[in-house]
């Protein structure tokens, strides 16, 4: 069976996350052909993989969501739409029943500029029925570009020439929702879709957050996202959660509730069992860890403002923030500048790394996100008994207090953004070593008994066998017989 994983902003890229997850599903079956299908910014992020990819991967196809040849190369051989073509353009502009597969029909077989189709006339009249029906108290010139400006990306999605597979596997809904919708349309084959974090959710709460866009237009943003996603709830064969509370937001979303199925995360806790412990280095010390990539989401500024105050009133605090900080230079730089700036000592940034050499030195581990799905970086500090600090984001409650088990506690749960509540957390378990080891080890039995890698592996394997056995096809790997 031929598998195309369709990504959005992650893999082969960006490290941990996602990221991790895509490549070690791809690892877990290595008798499976899998083709990536990588949605990326623009064309600076062509090639740069900082993944060495599987061998049982055989192609790598990239979508540029701002592609500055967008309107150079292909010429309309017509100058107008159809009565159906305006019919379907008109329904995704106005929010109405998307006729989705007219659609994809017309970007992927007629030869056209999206140059022409965003700035003719049959684009500027559905633009204007919808303004004059939603939003004629707005200057209408900033809504024409900012509609241009909303629907080039889908535009430049719909006009991606699809790879042929059997199974299309997106790992959000979004713009990869829709070139999975897209592909079973034209190609056949079912659609599997898995979200590690509320597609719709995340995008909203980004729009409200931003500055470089304002009012009303945030709306608009936001329906665009909405109608993504109905789009890859509708067609997906198949969508698929980490935990019970977000199937439950697929569901209010509109995803209907049989398509639905939580398959939690796993991590192999054999490998964090002999990891190095403490070093010389270490002695006398609290090292406080948090694994992640140096962004706005993970909120690094209020960890390092919550851990200096920690450290003010115990000095032993040392902070390790460990992961790649490549991806928003411009934002970590303001973290290097937070840390100079409060005179901060004993916070270490180690750039990329393996998190295994280090982990194991940890007294605690602490995430602060403002948004997360069920973070690997907790399952591992679980596999290596360490207790965890994390927000009240995604799935971290759950986690960190059991929401499948009646085991307590394995560390303690902040509100988002509170340095108050971090910095006393850092403290509590700063100065009481025992109940360092106590979370650790229920961490450790939480893991063992819901989170294991196999887990998610076997739950996996049977998703791809049903979809086999369902379109005929063979399924195997070096633990299953072959199937038809």
């Amino acid at each position: 069976m031929r598998i195309c994983v369709i990504v959005e902003g992650c893999y082969p890229y960006v490290v941990g996350g996602v990221s991790s997850w895509v490549h070690n599903l791809i690892r877990s079956f290595p008798k499976q052909e899998f083709v990536i299908l990588s949605i990326v910014v623009d064309r600076s992020w062509r090639g740069k993989f900082v993944y060495d990819l599987p061998d049982n991967v055989t192609e790598v196809h990239e979508l540029y969501l701002e592609d500055s040849d967008w309107g150079k190369k292909k010429k309309r051989h017509k100058k107008r739409m159809d009565k159906k073509e305006y019919h379907a353009l008109r329904s995704l502009l106005l929010n109405q029943q998307v006729e989705w597969e007219t659609l994809f029909d017309l970007f992927q077989y007629e030869n056209f500029s999206i140059s022409d189709l965003l700035m003719g006339e049959d684009f500027l009249k559905a633009v204007t029925e919808y303004y004059n029906l939603s939003y004629s108290q707005i200057i209408f010139s900033d809504f024409l570009w900012t509609m241009r400006s909303i629907y080039l990306p889908l535009f430049l999605t719909l006009k991606m020439k699809l790879p042929k597979a059997d199974l299309y596997h997106s790992l959000s809904t979004g713009y990869a929702g829709v070139l999975g919708s897209m592909a079973k349309h034209i190609h056949g084959g079912r659609l599997l879709v898995s979200e590690h974090g509320i597609y719709t959710r995340e995008r909203e709460e980004e729009l409200i957050k931003s500055k470089w866009i304002q009012g009303i237009y945030k709306n608009i943003w936001i329906e665009q996202f909405r109608k993504m996603s109905q789009l890859a709830y509708t067609k997906g064969s198949l969508i698929t959660s980490l935990y019970e509370h977000a199937r439950e937001l697929q569901i209010e979303l509109d995803c209907p509730p049989e398509k639905t199925m939580v398959t939690p995360n796993g991590v192999s806790v054999r490998n964090f069992q002999r990891i190095p412990g403490k070093q010389e280095e270490d002695e006398g010390k609290i090292n406080v860890g948090a694994v992640l990539r140096i962004s706005p989401i993970k909120d690094v500024k209020t960890m390092i403002q919550a851990f200096g105050f920690a450290k003010e009133q115990e000095p032993a605090l040392k902070l390790w923030i460990m992961g790649p900080w490549e991806e928003d230079k411009e934002y970590a730089q303001e973290c290097f500048e937070l840390v100079d700036a409060m005179n901060l000592q004993d916070v270490v940034f180690t750039g990329k790394i393996n998190v295994k050499d280090y982990l194991g030195r940890m007294d605690m581990t602490l995430l602060t996100s403002i948004s997360e799905g069920q973070p690997l970086s907790i399952l591992e500090s679980f596999a290596a008994g360490i207790p965890v600090i994390a927000t009240d984001v995604g799935n971290c409650r759950g986690l960190i207090l059991g929401d499948r088990d009646d085991y307590g506690s394995a560390g303690i749960i902040t509100h988002i953004m509170n340095v108050e509540e971090i910095t006393a957390a850092i403290l509590k378990l700063a100065h009481n070593e025992s109940m360092r080891h106590e979370m650790g080890s229920i961490g450790l039995q939480r893991v063992k008994t819901s989170y294991e890698a196999e887990q998610m592996r076997e739950t996996y394997r049977n998703i791809y066998c049903d979809f086999a056995s369902s379109m005929g096809l063979a399924w195997k790997d070096e633990n299953t017989k072959q199937k038809q």
